[in-house]
């Protein structure tokens, strides 16, 4: 059996234990969503077509993940305007399994969640102490970047990095030119949208920067 649903403004052909992805719906890993705007179910030669859609029918998916898109281009310009605008868009997505054709208005078998494992007191008091002992950790953690601020390469060198932006590399562990000479595409994307640069990594070629600096400094 074979379904047509609607979703997000688009049309998906699903089957049983079908992996799809839709655009964002709300709910978490692990939850049960409901797609109601099914167009048509096929079962064999039986073919039900909806008008628009099928009174009754729907679609049981459970939620794998929460994820986004690969990141898309889009550019502006207007000639002899000296007008240019680049943004980029990761559309956020979610990743279903779908569980079950419905009809007739069924309704869907309820979720299995893994449930949260009972402890007893003594267990408790075990896990309090390294939750009493996380503060002094996570402190110790973010102490090296600042320790290695004073090592650190001359960031500001960058093309349009300044003193800000440089202690917010810092900050996130980025210390040398090496370091962002090595960068793939992800790393970039991941400090792209960590720190909230809007593209400024690529638009500027920070990448290609780091390796002429950082053969520099090994000179």
């Amino acid at each position: 059996m074979y379904a047509v649903v609607k979703t997000g403004g688009k049309q998906y052909r699903v089957s049983k234990d079908d992996i799809v992805r839709v655009e964002r719906l709300a709910g978490e890993a692990g939850d049960t969503v409901t797609l109601a705007d099914v167009l048509m179910i096929g079962d064999g030669g039986d073919v039900t077509l909806g008008a628009p859609n099928i009174s009754g029918a729907s679609i049981a998916a459970e939620i794998l993940e929460q994820t986004r898109d690969r990141k898309v281009i889009i550019f502006k310009k207007r000639r002899r305007q000296n007008y240019r605008r680049k943004k980029g868009h990761r559309q956020l997505l979610t990743v279903l399994r779908v569980t079950e054709i419905l009809t007739d208005g069924a309704k869907p078998k309820p979720a299995t969640k893994k449930t949260a494992k009972a402890t007893s007191p003594k267990a408790d008091a075990k896990t309090a102490e390294p939750k009493k002992a996380a503060p002094a950790k996570a402190a110790a953690e973010k102490a090296p970047p600042k320790k290695a601020a004073a090592s650190a390469d001359d960031l500001t060198k960058l093309s349009g990095v300044g003193p800000v932006l440089a202690q917010k590399l810092i900050d996130g562990g980025v210390t040398s030119f090496a370091q962002i000479a090595a960068w793939k595409k992800k790393d970039v994307e991941e400090f792209d949208e960590k720190l909230s640069f809007k593209g400024r990594i690529e638009r500027e070629g920070w990448v290609d920067q780091a390796k002429e600096l950082a053969k520099g400094e090994k000179e």
